[in-house]
């Protein structure tokens, strides 16, 4: 796979110009895009139409979480809409998942469509373990807890999963190499450390990440479309 397409630049802004500024500014370095839940709900699905006529993907990030019948008519929704990855939340259990999976590939096959990739989120990158256990009551290690959702995840027949890049190379000798891993949190690597689950390209890659999620860290430089060619020749040396 082209370094390109490994690359997600995560449009989280709440305004539709400027989130297609952003496409046309970094199309060279860039395939893929995701619409998160402050720029759908502000914008709906005419984004992602506007970016697909840009002839670009969407990876659209609402992490889909209720009970089954509603997650299952919402991954339909979004299917229709033509995407090419979409994410749900693997804490919603087996039983959600599966019949996700199962309508959308019966809608996709009724309808000759393009089937969407189901990517199941494990743990957020966000909180720290003193939050996931004390405040979220989590009982198990971080990383248990990542690989029991995943396996779940394969069970139920999602395409991956999005995890940190610190549970990637765990998760990709359990799994196997045909399940997808999106890895977020990462960070440029002349960007200084911070205290999240955060990874440089280069590192996730190697790990085994099949894609990797670039947000402020890239997109605040002061030169971004020179930030992600720096990243892509990265991926590519990894």
């Amino acid at each position: 796979m082209p370094a390109k397409d490994k690359i997600i630049v995560a449009l989280d802004v709440p305004d539709t110009d400027y989130a297609l500024d952003m496409v046309d500014r970094y199309s060279e370095h860039v395939n893929l895009f995701k619409v998160g839940l402050e720029l759908f709900t502000a914008a709906g699905p005419k984004v992602v139409e506007e970016i697909k006529e840009r002839g670009k993907k969407v990876f659209l990030d609402l992490k889909l979480l209720d009970i089954p019948d509603t997650v299952s008519k919402s991954a339909v929704a979004a299917a229709r809409i033509g995407l090419h990855m979409f994410s749900i939340h693997s804490c919603g259990g087996l039983d959600m998942m599966q019949r996700c999976s199962e309508s959308v590939i019966r809608f996709c096959l009724k309808e000759n469509a393009e089937r969407p990739k189901i990517v199941g989120v494990t743990v957020l990158t966000g909180p720290n373990p003193e939050v996931l256990n004390d405040e979220l009551g989590m009982q198990h290690s971080l990383k248990t807890q990542v690989k029991h959702l995943s396996k779940l995840a394969k069970r139920a027949g999602l395409d991956g999963v999005i995890a940190s890049g610190h549970e990637v190379a765990l998760l990709r000798s359990h799994l196997g190499n045909g399940f997808l891993i999106v890895t977020p949190g990462i960070r440029a690597s002349w960007s200084p450390p911070d205290d999240r689950r955060t990874m440089t390209p280069r590192e996730a890659i190697r790990e085994g990440a099949d894609y990797i999620v670039l947000g402020g860290t890239v997109l605040g430089q002061p030169d971004p479309a020179r930030a992600l060619e720096l990243i892509e020749t990265e991926i590519i040396t990894s």
